[in-house]
């Protein structure tokens, strides 16, 4: 990581509070033009928002496009085991790992 990077924090599986659909949607677009933050070096994923990275994920598609430009994809691991889901992408982590890849961030956004 260098000095500017930016870190995406997914803690649930849509992006806002209120209509799942509408928070599904918009996280979907969300995740399409996010490759434009300016230093995007990594999104964490914990709570709910670890579905995100299941073989069935709505934004599947938009996550493995982000982890082949070079996006780091880090979903915890006690949480994937908590819903029971087998990650499609990323590398499965641990709060210690979570915690390095935050602190090193010079802009964290959660969604």
């Amino acid at each position: 990581m260098t000095a500017m990077d930016t870190v995406v924090v997914c803690n649930q599986d849509q992006m806002g509070h209120g209509d799942r659909g509408l928070g599904q949607r918009i996280l979907q677009t969300f995740l399409q033009k996010s490759i434009a933050l300016p230093d995007f070096t990594a999104i964490v994923f914990f709570n709910s928002g670890v579905q995100l990275v299941a073989a069935g994920s709505p934004v599947l598609a938009e996550l493995r496009a982000l982890e082949e430009r070079g996006v780091d994809l880090v979903p915890c691991g006690t949480c994937l085991n908590h819903f029971g889901v087998t990650p499609a992408v990323g590398k499965v982590a641990d709060m210690d790992s979570i915690v390095r890849e935050l602190g090193r961030a010079a802009k964290v956004i959660t969604l």
